[in-house]
């Protein structure tokens, strides 16, 4: 038995006007329904809920807006849910939706809450369809067409392999639809590789993520340890390909576990809304992963945040004359204090900083809330 997460680009479910491929859909459930047979656990991450609300408004093309991507999304979810919910129960099989935002894999007791909520339907034979509750999300909107989102629900339920599926055959060495000579890159096994190749932000009409989403997703499984794969959901019999071990798409070697599913999040999903510069004695603290952050160690705030946004935490400038507000940047944290608070205790022990502010913590950055690049 394997446990195989598997994402649907909003390009797969729906095609540019925004209607659903129903011949894609129904071939995949097909094959999602075999997967199932053969006592495998199955998981769906979908796009497509603004696209399939798009259709039915007749919008134009896709909002900007975050109230109109939202109410977009109000409309369609529920509709692009019952397509699948009747394809896979005309298969014989139970599917539940389950709606998720990034908060919910962040935040302690969402998270065990979402990993035994989703463990449960496994172990009840149920198949889980999963999208990101964009009407209730802000800026996670933002953040790639759902291809974190897999790679964060592939993390919390410790999957075999992540599939993600979009409409186009899967790396190359430069976008396809601009660079006839680009070649599909057939398997990554150093990230550091992938720097001279033009992975771009280039996303189809309906869609937000782009190929560059789809890369930082795969980093971000691999890292935990599981294989990714992306290639060509449109394409029949593509996902039976992949499963069955056959060359499809671009293979992504699984790593050597490294970080908790929290601090992949925090490193890769969370956006940073300020920058903390702290001193020597700080780095060497922050180097060495063992030490929390002090108020004591830091020298400079640079930015605007509140209490529980994610913050860069760096070096001091390499020189005092440098234009450069700071050096290197080290690691990344989710901060306990907003910026205009940590300004008023900065470079102050942890008994001045209750005087200053009584029910501080006394950690700025938690070691627990810490990730080191």
């Amino acid at each position: 038995m394997r446990r195989v997460v598997i994402k649907l680009g909003s390009s797969v479910v729906a095609d540019p006007e925004g209607t659903p491929r129903m011949d894609v859909l129904a071939s995949l459930c097909d094959q999602l329904a075999a997967l199932h047979r053969a006592g495998d656990e199955v998981i769906v991450v979908t796009s497509g809920a603004i696209a399939r609300g798009m259709r039915v408004m007749n919008l134009p093309q896709r909002p900007s807006s975050t109230g109109a991507l939202q109410a977009a999304s109000a409309v369609g979810q529920g509709k692009l849910y019952r397509i699948y919910d009747e394809l896979l129960r005309e298969r014989e099989i139970t599917s539940a939706q389950v709606l998720l935002t990034f908060f919910d894999m962040s935040a302690r007791t969402h998270y065990l809450n979402a990993r035994q909520t989703l463990t449960t339907l496994l172990e009840w034979r149920v198949l889980p369809v999963i999208n990101e509750n964009d009407t209730t999300a802000t800026d996670e909107i933002s953040f790639g067409d759902n291809d974190f989102l897999a790679a964060q629900v592939a993390v919390l339920v410790a999957a075999d392999e992540l599939i993600l599926m979009t409409d186009i055959d899967g790396l190359y060495t430069a976008d396809p639809r601009l660079h006839p000579d680009a070649h599909i890159v057939a398997e990554v096994s150093d990230f550091d590789a992938l720097d001279d190749l033009e992975i771009g932000h280039t996303t189809s009409p309906l869609g937000s993520g782009g190929m560059r989403s789809k890369v930082v997703a795969a980093e971000m499984a691999t890292a935990a340890g599981i294989p990714t794969v992306i290639c060509n959901g449109v394409r029949a019999q593509a996902l039976a390909a992949v499963l069955a071990g056959e060359r499809e798409g671009t293979h992504f070697a699984a790593r050597e576990a490294r970080y908790s599913s929290f601090k992949l999040w925090l490193k890769y999903a969370k956006p940073s809304r300020g920058t903390l510069v702290i001193d020597a004695g700080a780095v060497r603290a922050v180097r060495d992963g063992s030490a929390s952050l002090l108020p004591v160690g830091i020298v400079n705030v640079l930015g605007q945040f509140d209490a529980g946004d994610a913050v860069d935490i760096a070096e001091p400038p390499e020189s005092p004359d440098s234009d450069r507000q700071h050096g290197r940047t080290l690691a990344k944290g989710i901060c306990s204090y907003s910026a205009e608070e940590l300004r008023s205790v900065l470079g102050l022990k942890s008994e001045a900083v209750r005087n200053v502010l009584p029910r501080a913590s006394d950690e700025a950055v938690h070691r627990d809330y810490l990730v080191v690049d």
